[in-house]
């Protein structure tokens, strides 16, 4: 059992919760069994991707504390942890399922985990909660691997997903904001046409707008015939019609791009020196924000002119491995074809 939780409140209080409860061990002599049942419990709730990646990261890196933004079903986190036995985690998700499911995955590993309620937006105020507890341990890496899981896009009842006909949720945390229905209720006609631009939909993006505002769905099934009046069969995407409009819809809703800016430069601020950010994203929008963002650091901000250097006193905050997003592997994607479109980028904090 997972000793000690920190309850969620927005992030405009500035404040975190934190509770006492009680403890599990690990013992050595377990592992291998416990390293079996953890993998089959994770993968029945949702399969991590880039794992071996993930893991290979922290050789060398692995006595201190390590923050999982996104902890999902914590199968990042419990295969780390089984890795590593001197690293200790904070885990952060602001969905109630997947904290339980973690919860029980990585009860093993006793009082070396941390499982709060909040988003990976708050993790400034998260790690600074946590900081008796952290003590003198550095915080060595910060994970998040961003967009929606498998288990939610399962769950039909949570309104992800046009897999089911079911009320039109999608709130990550649904005891917070406006569900989907409400915001489509409340939404500014030309701001969700360039939500949807953003998301890939160009040519019909003004005439699915309209369509999804004029009908106001309160379903799944709703929203997507709205999708469908408007898009002429001989011209739809390969997939379902309205795949871009729910993946729209999904970021506004739980304002997913405005909590990865946060959570970013957050990242950057609760990391030791030489820790490592590794970012997962699933999407062309977030991965050109993570882009960015790390190049920013890496120059420091600086926009001179290559031809002339650096005259601005721009000092980098951070390296960046590899010039491009490092991709699953062909074996990995035809055991979990999830991680097709995975993009794994990694940025290790410098002395300022």
């Amino acid at each position: 059992m997972i000793r000690a939780t920190v309850a969620y409140r927005p992030r405009s209080t500035r404040s975190l919760a934190m509770s006492e409860g009680g403890s599990a061990s690990f013992s050595a002599c377990a592992d291998f069994a416990d390293i079996e049942r953890l993998q089959v419990e994770r993968t029945a709730y949702h399969e991590p991707v880039l794992v071996e990646e993930i893991v290979a990261l922290y050789d060398g890196h692995s006595s201190g504390v390590f923050v999982d933004a996104t902890l999902g079903g914590g199968g990042h986190s419990a295969r780390l942890l089984a890795t590593y036995p001197t690293l200790r985690l904070i885990g952060i998700d602001r969905d109630p399922e997947a904290r339980a499911q973690a919860a029980t995955v990585l009860a093993p590993f006793g009082d070396r985990v941390r499982i709060v309620a909040a988003t990976f937006g708050d993790i400034v105020d998260v790690v600074q909660a946590a900081r008796e507890w952290i003590a003198d341990a550095p915080v060595v890496g910060v994970l998040m691997d961003l967009g929606v899981s498998s288990h939610q896009l399962d769950a039909g009842e949570r309104g992800f997903s046009f897999r089911a006909d079911a009320p039109l949720d999608m709130r990550m945390d649904p005891t917070l904001g406006l569900t989907a229905a409400e915001y489509i209720a409340t939404a500014d006609i030309h701001e969700f046409t360039r939500l949807l631009r953003e998301n890939g939909e160009d040519r019909f993006a003004g005439a699915i707008a309209r369509s999804i505002v004029k009908s106001l769905p309160q379903t799944t099934g709703e929203l997507s015939a709205a999708v469908e009046r408007v898009v002429p069969m001989a011209v739809r995407r390969k997939g379902h019609v309205a795949t871009r409009a729910f993946q729209a819809l999904r970021i506004a809703v739980n304002d997913e791009m405005g909590q990865l800016a946060a959570g970013l430069d957050g990242a950057l601020e609760v990391l030791d020196t030489s820790g490592i950010l590794s970012v997962i994203s699933y999407h062309s929008g977030e991965d050109r924000t993570v882009k960015s963002t790390f190049q920013r650091w890496a120059t420091g901000g600086c926009t001179c002119p290559q031809a002339l250097g650096c005259v601005c006193g721009a000092v980098a905050v951070a390296t960046v491995d590899r010039a491009s997003s490092q991709l699953a592997t062909a074996n990995e994607i035809t055991l979990n074809p999830r991680a097709r479109s995975a993009r794994l980028r990694i940025a290790r904090k410098v002395a300022a």
